[in-house]
């Protein structure tokens, strides 16, 4: 079993790398291979809504996007981490999972998914709830911790005086490698759910 972890933090080795590290290495403990990356230093353009990629399976932008999305059917979990802006996710990063969870052809069902936020202070809940949300919306069981899956500090140093934001994290990571195996012996027992075909409502008259 394999987790990607994205970093969207534009500093490589700052609070959200500290905390996504900190996941990363108790996943290693539990026998999870895991795989750190970081968008939030490189420029994303945000979806031209020209439904392309329904049509190719592919976005019609060239970045990196297309070739991360091909390779979510090899992870079993995916933990997005992200600082605060003005109570949100940075703006590389949305930009990066709006094309890579809307674009066609990447099923994530049963994929467990996990937000991590860093902070100086406050903002975290609002930019956690905005990263659940794509989980949410793609059949993406959520795993859950003792407390909001948060650290706090201005830089890596002060992350890693807060202990309860990293035990935050290690438990975190024992969840999430717990409902990853679970889901496994799942589909060898009972398979996926059934699937429906997709009905779309315009709320119009």
């Amino acid at each position: 079993m394999k987790v990607l972890l994205i970093n969207g933090s534009p500093r490589a080795t700052g609070c959200t790398y500290t905390a996504l590290n900190e996941v990363a290495k108790t996943l290693n403990e539990n026998d999870i291979e895991t795989e750190i990356i970081q968008v939030g230093h490189k420029e994303y353009s945000g979806c031209l809504s020209c439904y392309s990629c329904y049509k190719t399976r592919e976005c019609v932008i060239d970045d990196d996007v297309n070739e991360i999305a091909s390779r979510f059917s090899k992870y079993s979990g995916i933990v997005i981490g992200s600082p605060v802006y003005y109570s949100a996710p940075s703006g590389a990063l949305l930009s990066f999972l709006n094309r890579l969870f809307y674009r066609g052809g990447t099923d994530k069902t049963m994929i467990v998914g996990a937000a991590v936020v860093s902070a100086r202070r406050a903002g975290c809940t609002a930019t956690f709830d905005v990263l659940n949300k794509y989980f949410t919306i793609s059949g993406m069981p959520v795993v859950s911790s003792q407390y909001w899956n948060m650290v706090h500090g201005k830089d890596a140093e002060e992350v890693l005086e807060d202990h309860e934001g990293l035990q935050t994290m290690r438990v975190l990571a024992r969840n999430m490698a717990f409902l990853m195996k679970s889901i496994a012996l799942g589909k060898e027992t009972y398979g996926l759910p059934e699937k429906e075909k997709r009905v779309f409502t315009n709320f119009t008259r």
